[in-house]
């Protein structure tokens, strides 16, 4: 393996904007499974760091850990790309419906609180008219 293909645990945090303490984490978690040198040491590779990027942009869209390893596979399963493809349809399709309502919960919540406002507004335009506070 060259050493374009291959980083040590502090690299790989630098290039992902993480700590390593997270990427022991992920490993800990069985969602990533790096080699071992002879001296013990952590060894990422590019299926590694691809496997950590996705991990990564699960967390960013609010998937779970136990999602994220549904949608990826464990580190030590070969989990077929078709497989892994219709899982994260599966999620995907689950958290856009999630997202829907949760705008639908927003809109009707900016609207109460629109109307509030403006009965405030136009009992403060009542009082203020009339001297009365």
């Amino acid at each position: 393996m060259s050493r374009d293909d291959s980083w040590t645990i502090s690299e790989l945090a630098d290039q992902l904007d993480i700590s390593a303490r997270s990427i022991r984490f992920y490993e800990e978690k069985g969602l990533i499974s790096p080699q071992r040198t002879p001296g013990g040491h952590r060894v990422y590779t590019r299926r590694d760091r691809a496997r950590m990027r996705l991990i990564l942009r699960g967390k960013r869209f609010g998937y779970s850990l136990d999602e994220i390893a549904e949608m990826i596979g464990m580190a030590d399963v070969d989990m077929d790309e078709a497989d892994q493809i219709r899982k994260s349809l599966e999620y995907g399709e689950k958290k856009l419906r999630e997202l829907a309502q949760r705008k639908e919960e927003i809109s009707a919540m900016e609207a109460d609180l629109e109307a509030v406002r403006q009965k405030m507004l136009e009992r403060l335009k009542q009082l203020e008219g009339t001297g009365k506070q």
